[in-house]
């Protein structure tokens, strides 16, 4: 693997500034209790109000209702890239959140969401989510039963006693309500400082699949590397090329866009090459509707081996799920290829081919071959664990790569 697989900053362990449980041997703080509020949050499109406080939501109601995908539905719920962004002198911090943690039927609990902490930009903290329901997914069926769970509890101390920025990134892979902040100190909206918003769209991979914690999914990396707000329309399962998404992102602000797709298109065997040329127009277009010359990068897929050359379905790997462990692999003829199906490799093909039509008449669309971001070099050294999702260290790689070529020298997302 590249160096750069290491290079994600790591957080201090969490009995130095975070903790689950109150320290009997210190008093409390005078909490502070501050309204949660639209301006307190950034990554998120919309808020719903609930019976317990605010759900952040990364598709518009009027997206949402023209839905009708319950994986689509969980999946904007699930808070990728949304934080909590405020000043204060505050030395504690309490956050109570409702969360939906996501499980499956036969195995093993799946790890606790995460919330990161940086102060000014730094990594400080990282406590993992309490209590809350639990949605227990059968992969037979795909149905889900959910057991309710109370309210729980994160907890930050030992914070600096001085005026900083603090940012509370919420676990990008758990539906989690705000239901409460308290602090030891006022707190008020933090300042803009200038940073270019970055509106990302794609898949589980860019959602955060199996990334480490939220702010190790690749997209946050590239952000964070790049000094750039992150507005993360990845959604598991759900880069379908959906106009409704469309909408929402010509109708979000955004001084550069990415648009990351095909891999759902084939492990969901969505499209043929007759309706996915023109899909990829017209989402363009919409795009370019309220974004006429922003920066606009088209991403084709990473290196996937089994679907290379091999249309789709994806379906679990019946003989290794009765080992307890989750593999996918792909259920198609790669001789139905010439039928039109779908493969990563002729999306490449046609994605750079759509790409160099249209840039004749927008110099700033620009595409970038995934496989420049892991390719079958890097599956060689370090494979996908599943066979589709990146795994913590290849995140890192991807959102090192992402930066790299994107926002270094010369690339679309260069400052001038």
């Amino acid at each position: 693997m590249h160096p750069e697989h290491d290079s994600h900053p790591e957080y201090p362990e969490p009995d130095s500034h975070s903790e689950h449980d109150s320290h009997p041997e210190h008093p409390e703080p005078d909490w502070i209790t501050t309204p949660l509020t639209a301006d307190l949050l950034r990554g998120a499109l919309d808020l719903e109000r609930t019976e317990h406080g605010l759900l952040p939501h990364r598709l518009p109601a009027r997206a949402r209702a023209q839905n009708t995908s319950p994986q689509l539905a969980m999946a904007e719920a699930q808070p990728s890239g949304v934080r909590l962004v405020f000043r204060t002198a505050a030395t504690a911090i309490e956050l109570d959140t409702l969360r939906t943690k996501r499980d499956y039927a036969g195995f093993p609990p799946r790890p606790d969401g995460l919330y990161d902490l940086l102060v000014d930009g730094v990594p400080a903290g990282q406590a993992a989510g309490t209590d809350g329901n639990v949605l227990t997914v059968d992969l037979a069926t795909w149905a889900g039963e959910v057991t309710p769970g109370p309210v729980g509890t994160v907890r930050f101390t030992g914070l600096p006693a001085r005026d900083k920025d603090v940012e509370i990134w919420l676990p990008h892979n758990e539906t989690t309500e705000l239901v409460a902040l308290r602090t030891d100190a006022p707190v008020v909206p933090a300042p803009d400082r200038g940073r270019r918003v970055w509106l990302h769209h794609g898949s589980s991979i860019s959602h955060g699949s199996d990334a480490a914690s939220p702010t190790a999914i690749w997209p946050a990396i590239a952000a964070l590397r790049g000094g750039t707000e992150l507005v993360n329309l990845g959604f598991g399962g759900s880069a379908m090329l959906d106009p409704f998404t469309a909408r929402a992102m010509r109708d979000t602000p955004a001084d550069l866009i990415s648009v990351k797709t095909g891999i759902n298109l084939v492990n969901q065997d969505a499209m043929h090459l007759r309706t996915f040329g023109p899909a990829v127009h017209g989402f363009l277009d919409t795009i370019r509707d309220g974004h006429p010359d922003t920066p606009l990068l088209l991403v084709s897929p990473i290196h996937c081996a089994i679907h290379e050359d091999t249309p789709g379905p994806t379906a679990p790997d019946r003989d290794e799920m009765s080992k307890g462990r989750m593999v996918f692999a792909a259920m198609g003829d790669p001789a139905q290829t010439a039928a039109g199906k779908l493969t990563l490799t002729v999306i490449r093909e046609e994605l750079s081919r759509i790409v160099e039509q249209r840039a004749a008449d927008d110099p700033n669309l620009h595409y970038l071959d995934g496989l420049d971001l892991y390719g079958a070099r890097d599956a060689a050294a370090h494979p996908l664990p599943d066979n589709v999702h990146p795994d913590a260290a290849t995140h890192r790689h991807i959102g090192a790569r992402f930066h790299e070529l994107a926002f270094g020298d010369g690339g679309p997302f260069a400052t001038t």
